[in-house]
């Protein structure tokens, strides 16, 4: 209420301003709470007006892969060519790469850490995604030197990459060097690398910085056989280079401490499960009877304090 005792028509805000004030809150609130408020609320909440920026990177680690899907879906479809970054964990199959890709045209910031999408898909779905400036393949065991040259080759904007590994998942390999002549002879705009972990050389680093310029943060931390010398570092004036000395490891507080561009949500951890395939989420949201205290039809969700990480959905270690 104001000082002069008015009331503020909360209702009759332009949804542009709705979205600003929603984005602040949990992604739960969003989907369940705010379309129940009132009908403009609901129509915005339905449109791209939230949905320009999409982080359910938190949600998805302990999603199951088909709910995965209808939830990218469903918040894709509803940003209208509009969505500016994603985020989200562990895309099950490349068909959901190439939807993200096919809605790409406003596209800046695409985390897609422990994704099973591999070189081939990479390969036909890099064309669209040419606005991108910042990517997150980290933990993709299932890509290697042909996509990164493929994503270089499309991606003319991008300004970083990071590529993180967690050492048993280079187990067997003898070398990812075609990765670091990859990102070195198609990615030159590079400011920001993060490739801890990868089975590269003194060599591989070196061409990246010979054909990176504009490099400013490269994160060699695990990369064992990497030997710089600090006189061919001192060359680089703007560049910080961190590694490959890993420091206090089980105190660390993650790889976000080195990216600007990385952070993960902070909303409640919880499960959305729909009924039939084919229903359409929008239509079951807006058939809600705004004088009757209906639950939406369909959908479940369910609220959890927190996750096991222990028994998480992943059959590989946790990432540093």
């Amino acid at each position: 209420m104001e000082e002069d005792g008015e009331f503020r028509c909360w209702d009759e805000l332009i949804p542009d301003a709705l979205g600003l004030i929603f984005n602040n809150l949990s992604l739960q609130e969003i989907l369940t709470v705010i379309p129940r408020v009132c009908k403009s609320w609901q129509r915005a909440v339905s449109g791209p007006y939230c949905w320009q920026d999409i982080d359910i990177e938190q949600w998805s680690q302990q999603c199951r892969p088909e709910t995965l899907d209808r939830m990218l879906q469903m918040l894709i479809t509803r940003s209208s060519g509009s969505l500016r970054k994603l985020c989200v964990t562990g895309l099950p199959n490349g068909q959901s790469f190439s939807f993200i890709a096919d809605n790409a045209k406003s596209l800046r910031t695409l985390r897609l850490p422990r994704s099973e999408i591999n070189d081939s898909v990479v390969e036909q779905v890099a064309g669209r995604l040419s606005s991108v400036t910042f990517l997150d393949v980290s933990y993709c065991r299932n890509i290697g030197a042909p996509a990164l040259e493929a994503i270089g080759k499309h991606c003319k904007l991008l300004m970083g990459l990071r590529r993180t590994m967690h050492p048993l998942e280079v187990v067997g390999k003898l070398s990812q060097d075609d990765e670091a002549l990859a990102i070195a002879t198609t990615m030159p705009k590079l400011k920001q690398l993060e490739v801890a972990y990868l089975l590269i050389s003194t060599e591989g680093v070196v061409k990246i910085l010979e054909n990176c310029p504009e490099l400013e943060l490269l994160d060699v931390r695990g990369c064992w056989n990497v030997k710089l010398d600090e006189n061919l570092v001192k060359k680089f004036s703007r560049l910080k280079v961190v590694g490959p000395l890993v420091v206090d490891y089980f105190g660390m507080k993650g790889w976000d401490d080195c990216s600007n561009y990385s952070g993960s949500s902070g909303y409640l951890a919880w499960d959305f499960v729909a009924g039939d395939v084919g229903i359409d989420y929008d239509d079951v949201i807006s058939d809600v009877d705004w004088e009757d205290d209906q639950s939406i039809e369909d959908v479940e969700m369910r609220f959890y304090d927190g996750f096991d990480l222990e028994n998480a959905a992943f059959d590989w270690p946790l990432s540093p």
